[in-house]
């Protein structure tokens, strides 16, 4: 691999080191500078031949670029419109990767919810050791250059701990800005959430940005349910056409656990969404489902795997994509169904519009099956809108434009109609389905 890391990155790491080293303790000192050695050694995946993982995305120019972290531009406030949210909410919102105290409610967080920044957490033994025993377990820091990037940068993340038998109704909302105006910026948002057993909550990721320049967001998630836990996971990315976003989920499953994603990717120049889930209990369940919208010059890559390690799981994976205009998506997606597994039951597929000549998508599914008495399936499609059902629409008196546009929003909204909160499904609902482009089929 090609290990030239802009100097920026090792210049960033040793001030953040000099401001924290002696604040956290010696453990999480360990993590990060281990992490930051493996970046050092493997660099980023720009080589082009042996690197299935990134072969129809090419991020060299992201990483030959340079970002600053400590930002020196003048004091920004969002404007609290460009979020997402409600007042019943527990909100989360971040600038540039750090969190906003002044338009954050996270204090009114139920009791049985602890809700941290690490930095606090870190200072309490008991949320210390919870956050020690959980951090970097997950994600594959040895592999992949952007996970221990954002592993060396690990201060200001958020620890969210449902506990035993809690059952939230009211979403907890983490906002994500990137905000570049002078100075190319980077961030480093890192989330870890533990569901303990028997409790469900609803959690909503959005990824959101004004930048005029470039930017870069570099974010890691890892997320574990333990028996019985129910999470309804939602991910927004919106940023700019100036922000490049590269992030890693890593979930866990214990027994009878229920994780259900639902992705919404709609604008950044380069978006690549690395989401693996381990299924490692009994009976345990995950739904995963995707809508993504590339316009322009728009690069989205959806990574989407499923690991079968216990008997008796169920997993779906169903990711939709509109693609217009010289944009391009890549979909690559793997469920492996391991020694033991039996009964496993799975189920994935990826569908694509393509609604311009030059737009391109690259969709690679793959299923490996290593053990008997499974049920198992896989798919994929990409074309243009289908001209019988346009022309059984004309002839019931329907013209072309509205034909084509009524076939386009009942694509994406087998995604959104997935959606369970109101204001949420509603906000959705305005960022792809108004902002889809007039089309019509030529014939």
């Amino acid at each position: 691999m090609n290990t030239n890391l802009p100097e920026q990155y090792t210049q960033d790491y040793k001030y953040l080191n000099n401001q924290i080293e002696k604040i956290q303790p010696k453990w999480l000192n360990e993590i990060r500078n281990k992490a930051f050695s493996n970046l050092s050694k493997i660099g980023f995946p720009t080589q082009r031949k042996g690197n299935e993982k990134w072969k129809y995305t090419n991020i060299s120019k992201l990483a030959k670029s340079s970002f600053s972290f400590e930002s020196e531009e003048s004091p920004y406030i969002p404007n609290k419109n460009f979020i997402t949210n409600d007042s019943d909410w527990t909100n989360l919102i971040f600038l540039n990767g750090k969190l906003l105290n002044n338009i954050s409610n996270f204090q009114k967080a139920d009791n049985n919810i602890t809700i941290s920044k690490f930095t606090d957490a870190l200072k309490n033994p008991k949320t210390s050791q919870l956050i020690k025993t959980h951090l970097s377990k997950y994600s594959q820091v040895e592999s992949d250059g952007f996970t221990s990037l954002n592993t060396a940068f690990i201060n200001d993340g958020i620890l969210i701990n449902i506990h035993q038998d809690t059952h939230i109704t009211k979403p907890i909302h983490i906002s994500f800005i990137s905000h570049s105006n002078e100075t190319p910026t980077v961030s480093y948002p890192r989330i870890l959430i533990i569901a303990n057993k028997n409790s469900s909550s609803n959690i909503i990721e959005s990824y959101i940005g004004d930048s005029k320049i470039d930017s870069f967001t570099n974010s890691v998630s890892e997320i574990v349910l333990d028996d019985s836990a129910k999470i309804s996971h939602y991910r927004l990315l919106n940023e700019s056409d100036n922000t490049y976003h590269i992030e890693s989920s890593r979930v866990t499953l214990k027994r009878n656990s229920n994780f259900e994603s639902n992705s919404f990717s709609r604008s950044s120049k380069l978006g690549r969404y690395d989401l693996k889930v381990n299924i490692e209990g009994e009976n345990a369940y995950c739904n995963l489902s995707g809508l993504y919208l590339t316009s322009g010059n728009q690069h989205i890559d959806n990574f989407i795997n499923i690991d079968h390690i216990k008997p008796k799981g169920t997993s779906r994976l169903n990711y939709k994509g509109i693609l217009t205009e010289k944009s391009r998506a890549v979909f690559g997606g793997t469920v492996w169904v391991r020694e033991g597994a039996i009964h496993t039951d799975s189920i994935q597929s990826d569908k694509n519009l393509l609604l311009s000549e030059e737009a391109e998508v690259d969709s690679k599914p793959a299923l490996f099956i290593y053990a008997d008495d499974v049920q198992c399936a896989h798919g994929a499609t990409a074309g243009n809108i289908d001209a019988e059902t346009i022309f059984y629409m004309r002839s019931r008196g329907i013209d072309l434009e509205t034909a084509s546009k009524l076939l386009i929003n009942g694509f994406a909204n087998e995604i959104i109609n997935n959606v369970d909160i109101p204001e949420l499904k509603q906000q959705l609902e305005k960022l792809f389905l108004e902002s889809l482009p007039k089309y019509k089929l030529d014939f």
